[in-house]
């Protein structure tokens, strides 16, 4: 049971980044593709928009494989808590902790849970 209990919670959160990189890159699920991320990057600060949205994007694309696959787990662990941390220092982190306003109380969830289970291991049910 432990397996499942692993592959659940690694796949929700590669589904999670998948969705994330699929919007920066594609613009799919409602996100508004390079262009539309860049525009918003650049508007907040974040240089080159263009270079950081792509970068993003890709991170995000593949950590969420990575998760999905089981595989290299430790690397899209690496990722996410890039990802995370360059969210947390440029847009949450000047909210508080709360997600109710804004913080960074979710992106601690998803480094937390991105770095445990690099520490514990993809599972059984993992490439």
């Amino acid at each position: 049971m432990v397996d499942v209990g692993i592959l659940l919670i690694r796949v929700m959160i590669g589904i999670i980044f998948v969705f994330y990189g699929t919007q920066k890159l594609f613009g799919w699920f409602g996100g508004h593709g390079i262009k539309g991320t860049a525009g918003w990057f650049e508007s907040i600060g974040i240089k080159p928009g263009t270079l950081i949205a792509t970068f993003s994007g890709i991170f995000e694309l593949v950590a969420g494989v990575l998760f999905i696959l089981g595989l290299f787990l430790p690397l899209g662990a690496a990722l996410i808590t890039i990802i995370m941390i360059g969210s947390i220092a440029t847009v949450h982190g000047k909210n508080g902790f709360s997600n109710t306003t804004g913080g960074f109380e979710y992106n601690i969830v998803l480094i937390v849970m991105a770095i445990g289970l690099a520490l514990i291991g993809p599972g059984g049910y993992s490439l």
